[in-house]
């Protein structure tokens, strides 16, 4: 196995070799730059900070430039539009494109996903006692988590989830305020804002991960990953494994290094001790292990999908579109 010292060396000579650099100091000067549209109080923003922060970006041989948004949807105008040469997204969003025939492949970032949590008062145990229930779901009737977890109800219960409770939509925010005030019975959220409910005593009764366990998925398929135009990898050579190289070392030191976390607290938005543990605890376990996108486990979810959420979540992408996954070694 190459070593994280051979594997910088490799791409940073690949990259400085392809924009006709010199070699040593001055190479550094002539570093592709990769621009990141990204969420301006996205979770992503911890991992950025770290790679810029500790010259990962040019050990691997470019230069991270962090450019933060209003929204995701201003993100990935900016990718469309060749403001941004990089933006964060789950891989069915971009399977999706991908079959519409944009040029879009995904790098692994994080395999954190979701749950329902209740009330910690709340006697509910499993799905099926939340039957007549008000369930609050952050992202809409397609969300993948919700749909996940709509199949993994008829599959263990036989119970139309859907059906049998009251859905309330919206945002993150406010599903994460509504549940804490007691307006709903259970709820379903974006990994970090789950974390700050059971860092408030929330009490999560079903994961995503145990409920696409159950449905013969694989959970290690990360979900959200970095997001690239195949034309911009093509006139930089080497720069997809230079940022996955990057992106590696800053979680190898986020999953070991307390200190690491201490620094970025002030950019992570906890409101306390317990907020940031928990915050911490549960990127950690959204870490994906090194190494390319099972292909097989892939197309199994992508299928899942379209069958749950039709073409309004996966477009023409029935099957996994070919060169989505950009190749890892």
């Amino acid at each position: 196995m190459i070593t994280n010292i051979c594997r910088r060396a490799f791409v940073a000579l690949a990259l400085a070799t392809a924009t006709c650099a010199p070699f040593g100091a001055a190479a550094q000067t002539d570093l592709p730059t990769i621009r990141a549209a990204v969420l301006k109080i996205g979770t992503v923003n911890w991992e950025l900070d770290t790679i810029t922060h500790n010259g990962f970006d040019r050990d691997n041989g470019f230069i991270l430039d962090v450019q933060p948004y209003a929204d995701n949807g201003a993100t990935r105008v900016a990718l469309e539009g060749g403001e941004a040469d990089l933006a964060v997204a789950d891989w069915i969003w971009v399977a999706r494109q991908r079959a519409a025939g944009k040029d879009y492949v995904f790098i692994p970032y994080s395999k954190a996903v979701g749950g329902l949590v209740v009330p910690a008062d709340s006697t509910a145990e499993t799905l099926q006692d939340l039957a007549g229930g008000r369930i609050g779901i952050a992202g809409g009737p397609v969300d993948k988590s919700w749909l996940i977890l709509r199949a993994y109800a008829q599959q263990e219960y036989g119970m139309d989830l859907a059906a049998e409770t009251e859905q309330v939509f919206g945002a993150p925010p406010l599903i994460f305020q509504s549940a804490l005030g007691g307006e709903t019975d259970g709820a379903i959220n974006f990994w970090h804002f789950l974390a700050k409910m059971k860092a408030a005593g929330m009490r999560q009764i079903i994961s995503v991960e145990d409920a696409s366990i159950a449905l013969g998925l694989d959970p290690e398929v990360p979900l959200l990953g970095y997001v690239m135009k195949e034309s911009f990898i093509t006139e930089n050579p080497g720069i997809a494994a230079a940022l996955y190289g990057a992106s590696r070392d800053a979680k190898d030191l986020l999953a070991a290094d307390d200190a690491a976390w201490d620094r970025i607290r002030p950019i992570m938005n906890a409101q306390s001790d317990a907020q940031f543990e928990t915050l911490r605890a549960d990127f950690r376990a959204g870490i994906p292990q090194p190494g390319a996108v099972n292909i097989e486990s892939a197309d199994r979810m992508l299928r899942l999908m379209a069958a749950l959420g039709g073409e309004r979540l996966v477009g023409e992408a029935t099957s996994l579109p070919d060169g989505l996954f950009v190749p890892i070694e």
